[in-house]
């Protein structure tokens, strides 16, 4: 992740929708891909026209109608627009957004879509496929977000089946439960789980890296899948499920295995790979976009490097961490195994950014971005629930959230 300058000279952060020093309004534009003040047009005769505030751009812009009607976007689309509801190329793949009447949700909807964006931020970097099928893409990609149901008039029972919301995904649709917002609920199920880190950018990593198992590995890449990953059909993914729960991870999960909860099944081995993947390119990025370390493009570099650089980088920011009272950032330790399977990961990626046909800027979305698909629209869901009532969305909510820590203090050693 890189800033941005503002026309003032002033530094802009992916997640602003003000100058803090100019007190411009700003915002993403598709046009030149960058966070730009947002500048009045005075060609639209007072119209509340804008325009790309990039003195190289200067497109001609309206916010997303999420910028405008809800405040949880910051992104803008190119005039004229074509996507039938006014949405840009992260909330047009919203197919459920939470209950709004619920004190608390607009909060909670805020952290999901900016978590959404900086995931679309990764898969633009990669140049990875991904859209709808007006975009030549199967699955479709799509997103839910929803709460537990709640029985009317404070009844207690327990909830059926089909009032709870799972997170996970399913033929390209991505359902976040909205508690995983709840930054309190989140770190209460990390701990109860015993997850080394569990925060809102990894759930969208790991619940994404299913998506591009179906879309890259399904019925083309299995049988190399299988040699690295081992046999996803044996035993079934409902047996794995079952059996993980009932005996947990194999006591010597740390000698195969990213995480623990890798182990349940070759799907959850891949997913739980391809988001540290996604993790250390984020951070490898960012490093290098704020001065701590040389470049590392993964479009061109090898693996190993990049797991070096990232170790020792790894090693600086939990022995910063430790010196603030904090826990591990890079909790993962990268065996023979691991490095094997991100190895397949990374030349997967390679492979799946070729099909996608030209390299994306790396601060960018895929080109697809413009395909629209009047089927993939908002919907708001029925009554739902939420566990705390969160405080008022700040005018100018600019700071990602806090990434959780793991409750167990390992460190990270550059590789030999």
């Amino acid at each position: 992740m890189r800033t941005y300058p503002c026309i003032c000279g002033n530094s802009l952060f992916y997640d602003n929708t003000r100058c803090l020093a100019c007190d411009h309004e700003v915002g993403f534009c598709p046009v030149c891909r960058n966070m730009v003040a947002l500048l009045a047009d005075k060609s639209t005769d007072g119209a509340g026209g804008l325009r790309c505030g990039n003195p190289e751009c200067g497109a001609a812009l309206v916010k997303c109608a999420n910028y405008i009607e809800h405040q949880v976007c910051n992104r803008c689309l190119a005039l004229p627009v074509t996507e039938p509801a006014g949405l840009c190329d992260c909330c047009r793949f919203n197919q459920t957004i939470p209950d709004l009447t619920v004190p608390g949700n607009l909060v909670k909807w805020y952290r999901l879509e900016a978590a959404k964006r900086r995931l679309f931020y990764d898969l633009g970097h990669l140049g990875l496929p991904y859209g709808t099928a007006a975009d030549g893409i199967k699955p479709e990609l799509s997103f839910d977000f929803k709460a537990d149901g709640i029985p009317k008039a404070n009844l207690w029972r327990n909830l059926a089946a089909s009032e709870k919301v799972f997170t996970g995904h399913a033929d390209g649709k991505i359902t976040i439960n909205l508690r995983e917002a709840d930054e309190v609920e989140r770190e209460k199920r990390r701990v109860d789980m015993g997850e080394s880190k569990r925060t809102l950018i990894g759930h969208f990593r790991h619940e994404v890296g299913h998506f591009y198992w179906d879309v890259l590995v399904k019925d083309r890449r299995e049988d190399a899948f299988k040699e690295v990953f081992g046999d996803h059909n044996n035993p079934t993914y409902s047996e794995a499920l079952e059996r993980h729960y009932k005996d947990g991870p194999p006591s010597d999960w740390a000698d195969r295995f990213i995480s623990a909860y890798a182990s349940m099944h070759p799907w959850e081995d891949f997913a739980e790979t391809w988001a540290a993947y996604l993790s250390m390119v984020s951070a490898l990025d960012t490093s290098f976009h704020m001065g701590f370390t040389r470049q590392f493009d993964p479009v061109t570099s090898d693996l190993e490097p990049m797991l070096v650089r990232y170790q020792q980088l790894g090693v600086a920011l939990n022995e910063m961490n430790r010196s603030m009272g904090l826990l591990d950032l890079v909790p993962e330790i990268f065996v023979p195994p691991v490095r094997e399977k991100l190895r397949f990961i990374h030349e997967l990626v390679g492979q799946g950014r070729a099909e996608n046909g030209v390299l994306q800027p790396v601060d960018a979305t895929p080109r697809n971005g413009n395909a629209t698909n009047p089927s993939i629209s908002q919907a708001q869901t029925l009554t739902q629930t939420q566990t705390q009532s969160d405080p008022p969305m700040p005018a100018n909510a600019s700071a990602p959230d806090i990434v959780a820590a793991p409750n167990e203090i390992k460190p990270a050693p550059a590789l030999q």
